[in-house]
C-alpha cells in the first residue's frame, strides 16, 4: 500500500513587503516532505494564524491599551485567550525534498479589527502567532496515478514575530498617522460640528472635542448654595 508523504511546515523569517500600497507581511515558510526522494506534485496551502496572548508578558502602560480586548489585568486569567488574526492561502508548485516560499499576510491599521488593536497597544518584544495549516496536497503513486490528500489538520507551527517590524511597517505606510471607523451618522455629527466652528482639518475637530471634554472633566463642581431651614 502507498502512503501519502509527510509535509512538515517551519516559519522562519518574516518581513514586510517593500514598495507596497497597503500594508503587508510576508511570512517566509520551509514546506519539507517526507521522504526526501518523493515529487510533491503541487500544494493548496491554508494557514490560519492565531495570536497567543498568553505567550508573553505585558507592561502596565499595555495592559492599559488592551483594556478593550481583555478586561481588567485582574481578570486575565479567564480573558487572556488565543485571538484568530486572519488567513491566508498560497499555492505551492512541484518539488522534491523541501521548498521555501513566501506566506503573505495583508495587514490592516483600522482600530476596529481587534488583532490592529492588539498590535497597536504593545510597546515592545514579540508576538507569539500559531501557524495551523491546511489545504489539498497532490502527488503521484508508484504506479504514477496522481492522487490528492488532505493535508493533516495537527500540521502547526509557532513563530514569534517583533512587535517593531510591524509598527515600522504601519510607520512607513502611514506615517503619524492611523485610522478609526465611524458610522455614517456620527460622521455627519461630526462633520457639521467641524464647519459649526470652521475647523480646517480633522485633527483640529477631533483635538478641539477633546479639549472641551478634558476642560469640563477638570472643572471643580459648583459649590451648592446654602440652604436656610426654617425653625
Amino acid at each position: 500500500m502507498y502512503n501519502m508523504p509527510d509535509l512538515n511546515f517551519q516559519v522562519t523569517d518574516v518581513e514586510s513587503a517593500s514598495h507596497g500600497l497597503t500594508p503587508v507581511l510576508d511570512f517566509k515558510l520551509r514546506v519539507t516532505a517526507s521522504p526526501a526522494t518523493e515529487l510533491i506534485q503541487g500544494l493548496l496551502l491554508n494557514a490560519q494564524i492565531q495570536i497567543q496572548a498568553p505567550q508573553r508578558a505585558y507592561s502596565d502602560q499595555e495592559k492599559e491599551k488592551l483594556f478593550e480586548l481583555f478586561g481588567p489585568p485582574q481578570n486575565w486569567g479567564q480573558t487572556l485567550r488565543n485571538r484568530l488574526w486572519t488567513h491566508a492561502n498560497v499555492t505551492v508548485g512541484a518539488f522534491t525534498g523541501a521548498k521555501d516560499l513566501s506566506l503573505p499576510v495583508p495587514c490592516s491599521f483600522d482600530l476596529n479589527i481587534a488583532a490592529t488593536k492588539y498590535f497597536y497597544g504593545l510597546g515592545s518584544g514579540d508576538v507569539s502567532l500559531l501557524f495551523l495549516f491546511s489545504g489539498s496536497l497532490f502527488y503521484a503513486t508508484a504506479e504514477g496515478r496522481l492522487q490528492v490528500e488532505r493535508i493533516s489538520w495537527s500540521k502547526e507551527c509557532v513563530y514569534r514575530m517583533p512587535v517593531a517590524l510591524w509598527r515600522q511597517m504601519m510607520d512607513q505606510l502611514y506615517p503619524n498617522c492611523g485610522w478609526l471607523y465611524l458610522e455614517r451618522d456620527v460622521l455627519d455629527r461630526l462633520y457639521a460640528y467641524r464647519r459649526r466652528h470652521a475647523l480646517a482639518t480633522w485633527d483640529q475637530t477631533i483635538a478641539t472635542l477633546l479639549n472641551v471634554a478634558s476642560s469640563s472633566t477638570e472643572s471643580p463642581a459648583p459649590t451648592p448654595e446654602p440652604v436656610e431651614v426654617s425653625a
